[in-house]
Parts: structure tokens; C-alpha cells; sequence
């Protein structure tokens, strides 16, 4: 119908013209997405004095690019395909089995709010690939690229 009005194809009376700036003002009303809505909650991660071997391992059982490295209960790294890959290209294949992850974590990722507005974390996970998400001082959450997309679905 919209479509139809703004081509000038058809004229609303006004109860269909009222109608419709009801619907259009009530979705300007919907509070928008937040962090918390849209981080995978179940949040998988490892020590930094895991092996590597377990922390590729894990990778690979859950499907995922990047894990989260935690001494006790704070970040303090990160675990990347892309951060494993560059390692492969610079070590021996020997020494790698070897190592533990604190040898080849990455900085870890910024941490954001689980109120912060979903919207506001698109370019911060373009650049860093992912971030963790906190509620009260307590880790809830990871966001990553494809978590994003579920504020278009």
C-alpha cells in the first residue's frame, strides 16, 4: 500500500492513512536490540595455560573461529583461526604442537555492556573480529559477526 501511495498510483482515505502512521510511529517506539539480546550466551573458552592443541580442538568441536582465553575469571586473550594461521607460517610444525595458548593468544577483545545498543557494536566486531559481553562485572556472552546478523531477521 505504501508503495501504491508513494507512486502516486492510489489516494488513502484517511482511516488507511491513519492506520498506517500508527503502525510506522509504533515501530519507532520498539526499544532497539541490545547486547544482551543478541550475544551467544553459551560462552566457550580457555586458560591460558590450556594446550593449544585442546584450545584447536575445542575450535573444532564447537565450530567456532575465535575462543576467548581467561586466566581465573578475567580475559586476558584470544585464540584466532587467523592468529593460528599467522603462528603456522612463522613456527615449525613441532614446535606448535608444543606450545600452550598463552605462547599464541592475540590480545583479548573489548568488552561491552549487555545493555549497549546492538546497533553501536557493528563496526567494534568488524574490527575485532568479536567481543565479550558483561552483565554486572560477570562475563554472559561473546558477539561475533554472525550475531550481529540477528538484528536484521
Amino acid at each position: 500500500m505504501i508503495n501504491q501511495i508513494e507512486s502516486g498510483r492510489c489516494k488513502p482515505s484517511y482511516d488507511t492513512a491513519r492506520k498506517i502512521f500508527e503502525v510506522l510511529s509504533s515501530l519507532e517506539e520498539q526499544p532497539s536490540m541490545r547486547a544482551g539480546d543478541i550475544c551467544s550466551e553459551n560462552l566457550i573458552y580457555v586458560s591460558k595455560s590450556d594446550s593449544l592443541h585442546n584450545a584447536i580442538e575445542l575450535m573444532h568441536r564447537h565450530s567456532v573461529s575465535q575462543i576467548p582465553v581467561f586466566d581465573s575469571s578475567k580475559p586476558v586473550g584470544l585464540i584466532s583461526e587467523d592468529g593460528l594461521l599467522r603462528h603456522m607460517v612463522e613456527k615449525e610444525e613441532r614446535e606448535l604442537k608444543n606450545m600452550k595458548v598463552e605462547d599464541v593468544m592475540d590480545p583479548p577483545p573489548p568488552i561491552v555492556d549487555a545493555m549497549t545498543p546492538a546497533k553501536a557494536l557493528v563496526p567494534l566486531v568488524r574490527y575485532s573480529k568479536c567481543a565479550l559481553v558483561s552483565k554486572k562485572g560477570s562475563m554472559v556472552g561473546i558477539i561475533t559477526a554472525s550475531d550481529t546478523l540477528k538484528m536484521v531477521e
